[in-house]
């Protein structure tokens, strides 16, 4: 019995820290944003034939090495390239029509290509969609929790429930912003199947706490 209280003081110990480093990084460094949800710059260029997106992301590394960038095909007859970085300055943006015009034979001028800044998506501004249902989800399943389990203690569940749940999600993010993973597209996945697997392992330890309870009252 002392051998489990140690480990889970230990785990519990392990929990916070990662929290607080976490919390710590959040506020200081904050997270590290897909490319598409960050502050980025964006030029379009009609190129009025077909290519190769290959041939335009090779040009646009060698032009701004170590940066993460998108490139993709737009408009309906797909001869238009989007070129999207973090940040593309004036001289950046001529070199790569320069290279683009030496590759294709096009005739674009610099000048005449404009340059959009993107603002970044706030952190609140990507989960809001998601708060409504997920709130009412989860009031709907601490409820039915309440009645299948109040045998157990309906307060005592529903409170571990929402407790284990919210550090889960807690330490989720912290990893997030400790290994600097961006937070993007696949986050809340992420937090969804966190949850799923919190309810999962609950539901299974409290259903094996339920059956025994009713073999003693047998």
């Amino acid at each position: 019995m002392k051998q489990i209280m140690k480990k889970q003081k230990i785990g519990i110990a392990i929990i916070l820290v990662i929290i607080l480093v976490g919390i710590a990084i959040t506020l200081t460094v904050g997270f590290n944003f897909d490319l598409r949800w960050e502050a980025t710059q964006k030029i379009e260029l009609y190129l009025a034939k077909e290519f190769a997106i290959s041939d335009i992301k090779q040009i646009v590394q060698q032009v701004i090495p170590n940066q993460a960038i998108r490139i993709q095909k737009v408009e309906v007859y797909e001869d238009t390239v989007s070129i999207l970085a973090k940040e593309i300055t004036e001289e950046q943006k001529q070199e790569i029509v320069t290279k683009i015009n030496e590759t294709y034979g096009t005739q674009l001028s610099a000048e005449n290509i404009p340059m959009t800044s993107i603002p970044h998506t706030r952190g609140r501004d990507l989960v809001k969609p998601y708060i409504l249902p997920f709130t009412i989800v989860t009031v709907i399943i601490l409820g039915y929790m309440a009645v299948r389990y109040r045998k157990l203690g309906a307060v005592k569940i529903v409170s571990k429930v929402a407790i284990i749940s919210i550090l889960a999600q807690a330490v989720l993010f912290s990893i997030l912003a400790i290994t600097r993973i961006p937070v993007g597209r696949l986050t809340i996945p992420m937090v969804i199947l966190v949850y799923l697997f919190i309810l999962m392992v609950l539901t299974t330890q409290y259903e094996k706490q339920l059956k025994a309870k009713k073999e003693e009252n047998k």
